[in-house]
């Protein structure tokens, strides 16, 4: 079965008044494929953060494969 990390992603001013953007939760998990990752991710997130809405802590999710070719 493929890994993927599903990194969260929230954009934020920093202090020289430039937006950036920061990691908020990076999660590694097994799935079928990327569709089944985000959403195995944004139930993690929201036992982790203890929220039912991982929008309120994130703006938006970035899927990559864990497996690197060779």
């Amino acid at each position: 079965m493929p890994r993927f990390i599903v990194s969260f992603m929230k954009e934020v001013l920093g202090d020289n008044g430039q937006m950036g953007e920061v990691c908020q939760t990076t999660i590694e998990l097994d799935a079928r494929n990327d569709r089944e990752a985000e959403q195995q991710a944004k139930e993690r997130f929201c036992q982790m953060h203890a929220t039912h809405d991982w929008s309120l802590h994130a703006d938006r999710l970035k899927i990559d494969p864990a497996d690197f070719p060779s």
